[in-house]
């Protein structure tokens, strides 16, 4: 009778357990607001396959974030153009729920396995923590590298728009229209849409460069700014800037190009070099051992 009643009092407070966290999960649940994204872009591929519990997760994180950091992060998803997909929360909390989900992942594969490590599981963490930062800074390199092969032609078009009359917003919409898609286009896109909506051109300006964080953007804006403000006329300004990025461009390739030979010297030596010397001395030393010393 006794065990009957112990059995009965740890399987009521094992249901009482399981209800109360079921009761605090959805407590928690729905104090998390749903997050109006009218205007908003959407995710990268990567947040949407778990954008639930990172939106969940960001909501109690965002307290804990410091100014610095936020600022730090904001920055970064604004060179990335992601700043109107993700705030610093959701790219924070992306990071630990991905770790998570690489954790999981790994314990399954190695218990399935019957290879259960530790050092496993934290590697896993630290990658799939990692990982979205990486992710994150390549697709920066990226956009960098796409912004500075355009840059030239869109400034060809905004030249000769310049020159044949236009003021800069017309000359930005054409090149925005009859432009490559890319960065240079949703950038000078935006700054359309910035003015559209109230803003000052030079803020606009200046928004972008901040953006793009990128040398050759900076002085181009800051010309734009500096002859707007004087009178000065854009169309010699503006071909200037575009010969100058040019010139820039045909540097960097043969930059790349000499940088090629040094870059291989390694790859040669490690492996090349022995298999060709084994091509060369495995028949002689066998007939070597073959006649004899």
């Amino acid at each position: 009778m006794v065990d009957h009643l112990m059995i009965l009092m740890i399987a009521g407070a094992a249901a009482i357990s399981v209800l109360l966290i079921f009761w605090l999960s959805t407590r928690l649940i729905k104090v998390v607001p749903q997050q109006d994204r009218t205007w908003n872009d959407p995710p990268p591929l990567g947040y949407q396959i778990v954008w639930w519990p990172i939106q969940w997760v960001a909501f109690y994180v965002r307290p804990f974030i410091t100014e610095n950091s936020r600022e730090m992060r904001l920055i970064q998803l604004k060179q990335a153009g992601l700043d109107y997909a993700l705030d610093p929360a959701q790219l924070l909390s992306g990071r630990i729920i991905w770790a998570s989900v690489f954790a999981l992942v790994i314990y399954w594969i190695a218990n399935s396995f019957h290879f259960f490590s530790i050092a496993l599981i934290v590697f896993a963490l630290f990658l799939g923590f990692y990982f979205p930062a990486i992710w994150l800074g390549d697709l920066i390199k990226l956009r960098r590298k796409q912004m500075i092969k355009t840059l030239p032609f869109f400034l060809d078009i905004i030249t000769l728009c310049v020159e044949s009359g236009l003021n800069i917003n017309s000359a930005l919409q054409q090149a925005v229209s009859k432009g490559p898609k890319g960065v240079l286009q949703s950038e000078f896109q935006r700054v359309l849409r910035d003015i559209r909506a109230g803003s000052n051109r030079s803020d606009a300006f200046r928004n972008m460069a901040q953006r793009l964080n990128h040398t050759a953007i900076t002085n181009l804006t800051s010309v734009i700014i500096q002859a707007e403000a004087s009178g000065m006329s854009l169309g010699p300004i503006l071909r200037a800037q575009s010969e100058q990025r040019r010139n820039e461009r045909f540097t960097s390739a043969e930059k790349i190009a000499m940088e090629a030979p040094v870059k291989l010297l390694f790859p040669l030596i490690v492996f090349i070099f022995p298999c060709v010397f084994i091509i060369l001395l495995f028949p002689i030393v066998m007939k070597i051992l073959a006649q004899g010393f």
